[in-house]
């Protein structure tokens, strides 16, 4: 980012600035580059487009998201038939039933248009404004070919080629990209190649991918707005997150044909926006898409260190709260682009996968390195107070009081404080049971040195001690420990989830965007509170996702004022963060056991999902009917202790080993092996 770094890039130099009274200087410096260069950012790549006259007027579209591909019937009879090829990296595009000469045309987005639009980071700044020269365009009897010199030394080629047999024309397209200077050569070969393949060759291979994505999980619920907008989310997950490519940004593989840069250029928020994104990913038992973003993560951790040395001046690891592609930091509203607690967020991800996959390599070589690491950073980067206790030299919650001074804290806001502590403790966790005991004792008493987070005179999680949450915000950071963390479960801290979000919505939602419903419905969710969660979750679905395609927009499209804002930037976060709130009104296993249907309204009564994934490895699926909890089948994808909260009601066969097993106490309990199937039939009619 343009003037972002120099003698003023430094957490110690921020500090000095906020105490001095002379903060301006500070937001002139590290935030307002963000919001005056265009770049870096996320571009468009190119546009394919076909005549209307292909199909004449009023055709019928068809997005069928179970084998991502799109078919246009024309009422003349001719079909255009695409998909983004889920194997390699091209797309297809088949025209059947021709019956005029066919044309297509290469759109390369409008780089040198008139510059209308500057600073607008939300609704997004003019292409113009990035000065990218006039592509170089190559074009022959059945290809076409742009190569576009970019930001740098990035370039990238886009190159579409096609053959026609009798009335049926296939096109076939791919981008490639290039950030070493070295532009690409025109290749209609491996198109060729591709082409002799055919599309139905690789639409077949396509099918494949989407049936196995789809075989992870599935749900049905009586609601039918709730189910198809999870069924949406489950699509843009592994349209968004899949092997060898980046993982989800803010708006991930799609830009709005505009002729502008994205909201918010499109890049890594990891204040709110990445967190929220992979969320589902794991109850949904899509490890797989996950691991794309642990990938990344650990591609980039040696820009991370560099970035914490340079910024922080000491070691261990953080993370910049907004960053390109390769991790580097873009600066921004600082309090949070620059956040001393954004590695500790992230570590949670890698939590969550070692939890749900048990994969001990998986934790020795990569969980337990970035906690360490993590660690390390806290254990440098905090002060002893007076009290005793350690804290940060400048505490923030996102998003409180936006990037004025006022949202630097004295004291550790709950935010940043439940991260410490979360991942300190994590880290001692994690090297008892790796046998590191000095790694164990050494993070075990840094974890101690915090203080306990603050509470409201009723009760409630504070923002920061003496601070309540008390106008409405779209961002609940000060609840962190409840969710997504878990410091705090329904069954050793009821009372005190339960007054936290008494006091949220005491204050009402006036202040809140799409993402802040998802986030309601998943505490709520972990609260119990079926009712309330659903309703928080329709709200999102109803209000802030457009009807077209279920995409979520941040403001309110319902004109019923549950939000001031009505803006629409598309932005991903929201619609992941609903799908992780609905499925944990399904099933939870954060508290140590897994607890079936914990969550779910009283209207729901027949309801029943499968392979939905729990802590420990388990694959579980479950059927309600009538009001009543009928069937429960789990399966192990390792070896290793069972724990699934049941009444006497139930019995219960298994194929495999099981050892120990018992039904006790209102709990399921056994050692099983890998590959074990166990089959529950609740033998009472009545609810559990």
């Amino acid at each position: 980012m343009k003037d972002l770094h120099g003698p003023h890039f430094s957490y110690q130099w921020v500090e000095e600035n906020w105490k001095a009274g002379t903060y301006k200087k500070v937001q002139e410096a590290l935030d307002h580059p963000y919001d005056r260069e265009p770049a870096p950012t996320k571009i468009p790549g190119a546009a394919i487009e076909l005549p209307l006259s292909l199909v004449g007027s009023n055709p019928e579209v068809i997005l069928d998201l179970f084998t991502a591909s799109v078919l246009i019937k024309g009422k003349n009879g001719v079909d255009i038939m695409s998909f983004v090829d889920a194997n390699q990296n091209k797309g297809w595009i088949k025209v059947s039933n021709l019956s005029s000469p066919f044309s297509a045309d290469m759109i390369i987005p409008p780089y040198q248009n008139k510059i209308v639009s500057v600073g607008d980071v939300v609704g997004g700044d003019d292409l113009g404004r990035l000065g990218y020269a006039k592509a170089t365009i190559d074009s022959g009897s059945h290809y076409k070919s742009f190569l576009q010199k970019g930001w740098g030394d990035f370039s990238y080629r886009s190159t579409m080629q096609w053959n026609q047999r009798g009335n049926e024309v296939t096109i076939v397209w791919t981008i490639q990209t290039n950030d070493q200077n070295e532009p690409q050569t025109l290749d209609t070969l491996s198109l060729k190649q591709a082409l002799n393949k055919g599309f139905d060759d690789a639409f077949k291979q396509h099918q494949n991918w989407w049936a196995n994505h789809w075989k992870k999980s599935t749900i049905k619920i009586p609601d039918t707005q709730l189910q198809k907008q999870w069924y949406i989310t489950r699509y843009l997950m592994g349209a968004a997150s899949s092997k060898n490519a980046p993982p989800i940004s803010l708006q991930a593989v799609w830009t709005a044909d505009n002729g502008k840069i994205a909201p918010w250029k499109g890049d890594f928020h990891h204040d709110l926006n990445t967190e929220l994104s992979y969320w589902p990913f794991y109850s949904a038992n899509d490890l797989e898409g996950a691991a794309v973003f642990i990938d990344h993560l650990e591609k980039n951790k040696t820009t991370y260190q560099t970035y914490t040395k340079s910024y922080f001046n000491t070691n261990g690891l953080n993370v910049p709260g907004v960053t390109t592609l390769k991790g580097t930091e873009m600066g921004g509203w600082i309090q949070y682009a620059l956040s001393p607690t954004i590695s500790s967020w992230l570590a949670h991800h890698y939590d969550q996968q070692w939890k749900y996959s048990m994969d001990k390599n998986f934790l020795r070589e990569k969980v337990y390195p970035w906690f360490k690491e993590v660690a390390i950073f806290l254990e440098n980067i905090t002060r002893i107070n007076r009290e005793g206790y350690r804290q940060l030299p400048l505490s923030s919650s996102p998003e409180f009081h936006d990037n004025s001074a006022q949202a630097w804290f004295k004291q550790n806001t709950n935010y940043d404080l439940a991260l410490m502590k979360y991942a300190v403790g994590r880290a001692s966790d994690m090297a008892k049971l790796l046998g590191k005991s000095t790694d164990a004792e050494r993070w075990n008493k840094l974890a101690k040195s915090f203080p306990e987070l603050a509470l409201t005179q009723q009760g409630g999680l504070a923002v920061a001690p003496s601070v309540s949450y008390d106008f409405s915000h779209r961002h609940f950071s000060h609840l962190m420990a409840i969710y997504p963390l878990g410091l705090y479960k329904k069954e050793t801290h009821q009372n005190l989830i339960r007054q936290s979000l008494k006091e949220l919505d005491s204050i009402g939602s006036s202040g809140w965007v799409g993402y802040s419903f998802a986030w309601q419905g998943n505490l709520y969710a972990h609260l119990g509170d079926g009712e309330k969660a659903v309703k928080a979750l329709q709200i999102f679905t109803e209000a802030f996702c457009l009807a077209a395609n279920g995409f979520h927009v941040n403001g309110d499209q319902s004109g019923k004022g549950y939000a001031n804002a009505t803006y629409r930037p598309f932005t991903l976060e929201g619609n992941f963060a609903f799908a992780s709130g609905l499925q944990d009104m399904l099933i939870q296993s954060h508290a140590g056991f897994i607890e079936i249907m914990p969550a779910i309204p009283a209207n729901w009564k027949n309801c029943s999902f499968t392979q939905l994934r729990t802590e420990g490895a388990f694959l579980v699926s479950a059927e309600r009917l009538e009001g009543s909890l009928k069937t429960i089948q789990v399966k192990a994808t390792v070896n290793g202790p069972l724990k699934i909260k049941m009444n006497r009601n139930w019995q219960w066969k298994a194929t495999g080993g099981l050892q120990s097993p018992q039904l006790k106490d209102g709990y399921f309990t056994a050692v099983v092996s890998k590959g074990t199937v166990i089959e529950f039939k609740n033998t009472e009619n009545k609810n559990q």
